[in-house]
């Protein structure tokens, strides 16, 4: 049984690739696939394989004896094992433009979606000061004109490694104590409404595509601690497994990975998963 979630986390079911316009690196589309696509001929495919799938969100789960019981709106069930592929959402900033203009110029994955021909040769802007950010506009200095990134304090929280790359590439420019305050543009991102919060100064500036990447939240939340987490929430799994502490109960995709998080690598961990519940099963019964 597969419970695909309903508009959980405020993604629809089928998780972040269903926000995604194309995805150009998993293998066997040579020209690439649509992200809504993908995701239905996952579901195609599971059902071809006997999956039932229900689109209702898990509540709650109860992991303290197995069988483990799964709480979905008015009903629940029994589990035997329990693979959690919850992934995780992006952070986005609530600012005037950002909804409507939402995949129309702004992304929160550089390594999904820099490569499109809408950000081709353009100003392109990205908020945040830690590694992610750093490593999000070094991969786009490869597409845009430039890349500026917002910052809102008057230092980077990066490591010092990906502040020096930062700070010596010549296509990266850094708007220190800087907030993003509205996102301009009609049909595309256009440009950005930002405040200088050392004068409190507002300007508009152009941009030609905008990337968030202040961090993701893992979708864990309905486990109420009973899984180990780190500091982020992201589900520990042992080495070279996606066993997690509880036995029987193991963790796939962007829930418990939080350096790749890619379609490919989320498929990559599902199958461990897979072949692993199916072990223990025969072990356990």
């Amino acid at each position: 049984m597969l419970y695909e979630g309903f508009m959980a986390g405020g993604v629809a079911a089928g998780g972040q690739l269903t926000t995604t316009t194309d995805v150009e690196n998993y293998p066997g589309f040579p020209t690439g696939v649509g992200g809504i696509e993908l995701t239905e001929l996952y579901r195609q495919q599971s059902i071809n394989c006997g999956t039932r799938i229900e689109t209702l969100t898990v509540d709650r789960a109860d992991l303290n004896e197995r069988p483990f019981t799964v709480f979905a709106v008015d009903q629940s069930v029994r589990a035997r094992t329990l693979i959690v592929a919850t992934g995780a959402t992006a952070k986005r900033l609530d600012v005037p433009g950002a909804d409507r203009l939402w995949q129309k110029g702004i992304s929160a994955c550089a390594v999904c979606d820099g490569a499109l021909p809408v950000f081709r040769d353009k100003p392109l802007m990205v908020i945040g000061g830690g590694d992610t950010a750093c490593e999000e506009s070094l991969f786009l200095t490869r597409y845009g004109s430039s890349v500026t990134m917002l910052v809102r304090r008057d230092v980077l929280r990066a490591s010092k490694t990906m502040q020096q790359r930062v700070l010596t590439n010549d296509k990266i420019r850094i708007a220190w104590q800087t907030e993003l305050v509205e996102v301009l543009g009609e049909q595309l991102v256009g440009g950005l409404r930002v405040r200088d919060n050392a004068s409190g100064r507002e300007r508009e500036i152009e941009a030609g595509g905008l990337f968030f990447a202040i961090g993701h939240q893992p979708n864990t939340a309905f486990l109420d601690g009973q899984l180990d987490t780190d500091d982020n929430g992201y589900v520990l799994t042992a080495a070279d497994s996606t066993a997690t502490n509880v036995p029987g109960v193991f963790a796939c995709g962007d829930v418990q990975d939080k350096v790749y998080r890619q379609a490919v690598t989320a498929a990559g961990t599902g199958c461990m998963a897979a072949l692993e519940a199916e072990r223990f099963l025969d072990r356990h019964g």
